[in-house]
């Protein structure tokens, strides 16, 4: 399915041949006709604004909010484990299911990196891949929301993902997931502390919200339970 490779594509970090196949990448996600009007033109939003706009700025726009915030991680598991040891065997399970389904991981992505998630929804059943794309829908609108409330043009990408979903976000999950947010200046200074502070070797608690945990634990069970048939940078 295109519209899930166009966005997936969208979500990467911006390239001068990002920018160059923008417009392309959009009218991609046009053709497949998946989305609602208003979804298409925030996708084309982005598009246009990685067309037109400065490259550099872009880039340190996108760092802003994905590198140095985790609360606008592309990284799935960071919701839900943080960096606790359970994070390390979802992992596992998602790549053993990318795996039994015939798809293996190529480069340095982790397997919860969103557009390598989208990836492997393009390939398999609309059906199937509506249903998982569900089972993150919670975390993807708390990200769709914090995108909003800093204006930023991404907030379109996400909603478009929610839409896709074979189930809405249930509104109660989604509030437990913002309701302990900190400020972006925030999140910024904590993260260049923890850099700044961190020892070789550390435990780490899990602080994952255990509402929002339900959402991927559908993951973790098909890739435990396959059998035989079925990436992020940071």
């Amino acid at each position: 399915m295109k519209t899930y490779r166009a966005l997936a594509a969208l979500l990467q970090y911006p390239t001068a041949e990002l920018a160059g196949a923008a417009g392309e990448i959009a009218a991609a996600a046009r053709e497949d006709a998946l989305l609602s009007r208003d979804s298409l033109q925030a996708v084309e939003r982005v598009a246009a604004r990685l067309t037109v706009g400065d490259l550099l700025t872009a880039q340190e726009s996108y760092v802003g909010l994905f590198d140095r915030s985790r609360s606008l991680s592309l990284h799935l598991f960071e919701h839900i484990h943080g960096e606790s040891r359970d994070r390390g065997q979802a992992m596992v399970n998602l790549a053993a299911h990318y795996e039994t389904r015939g798809y293996g991981i190529d480069g340095n992505e982790l397997p919860d990196y969103l557009p390598l998630f989208l990836e492997f929804l393009s390939l398999i059943d609309p059906r199937e891949a509506a249903d998982l794309l569900a089972d993150v829908v919670h975390i993807l609108a708390a990200i769709r929301i914090r995108l909003e409330r800093r204006g930023s043009d991404y907030a379109g990408i996400f909603g478009a993902l929610e839409e896709l979903a074979a189930r809405r976000p249930d509104s109660a999950v989604v509030a437990g997931l913002l309701e302990r947010d900190k400020s972006p200046e925030a999140e910024a200074a904590e993260l260049d502390k923890e850099w700044e502070e961190a020892p070789a070797f550390a435990g780490a608690g899990d602080d994952g919200c255990p509402a929002a945990r339900d959402t991927l634990n559908r993951m973790a069970e098909l890739a435990a339970g396959a059998g035989p048939g079925g990436r992020e940078g940071g």
